[in-house]
């Protein structure tokens, strides 16, 4: 009897990009998503200077533009905003948050976006996890050989976290 040759199901790869936005330091991180495998790319953050706002909001706006001509991202995930104790925070972090919607936005990417405690919940298994136990979660799931920064783990996260959410739906 002849052997039959199969081939192998072909699964095409995906990138997502997760944004934690904030007005002086915003994380991201890009993992790539093939069938079940997902891996990193990369990581860091967006340190904004001086101390006009408006100004900062560019550097962030240009910075996840630049992102994204870059690493050529088909999703986008970031963090909703949350309610802070100080509303003057509160409304930098929307702004923020904005600039870097709105270069997704530019680019034609589709936009999801994600509570804190649905991250936390979805990458630690608690919607109270803290900083530390979402770097080291981070680090297990991507087979990071260190920890990630705080600010990009988060990034990170935000971008399992819609990985994850988006397998189940499907």
């Amino acid at each position: 009897m002849p052997e039959i040759s199969v081939p192998e199901r072909v699964t095409h790869s995906r990138c997502v990009l997760g944004i934690d936005p904030g007005s002086v330091v915003t994380g991201y991180g890009l993992i790539k998503v093939q069938g079940r495998q997902t891996s990193y790319c990369a990581s860091g953050c967006i340190r904004t200077a001086g101390t006009n706002l408006p100004a900062r909001l560019g550097q962030i706006y240009t910075a996840v533009k630049e992102l994204i001509e870059h690493y050529q991202p088909d999703e986008f995930a970031i963090e909703n905003v949350f309610v802070a104790r100080n509303a003057q925070s509160a409304l930098k972090l929307g702004q923020a948050r904005g600039v870097a919607i709105a270069a997704a936005v530019a680019a034609d990417l589709p936009v999801y976006e994600y509570a804190a405690r649905q991250v936390k919940l979805a990458v630690v298994g608690t919607g109270r996890a803290n900083k530390a136990q979402v770097q080291h979660m981070v680090q297990a799931l991507l087979h990071l050989s260190g920890l990630p920064q705080a600010d990009a783990a988060d990034a990170l996260a935000i971008a399992v976290c819609h990985v994850n959410t988006a397998a189940l739906k499907h």
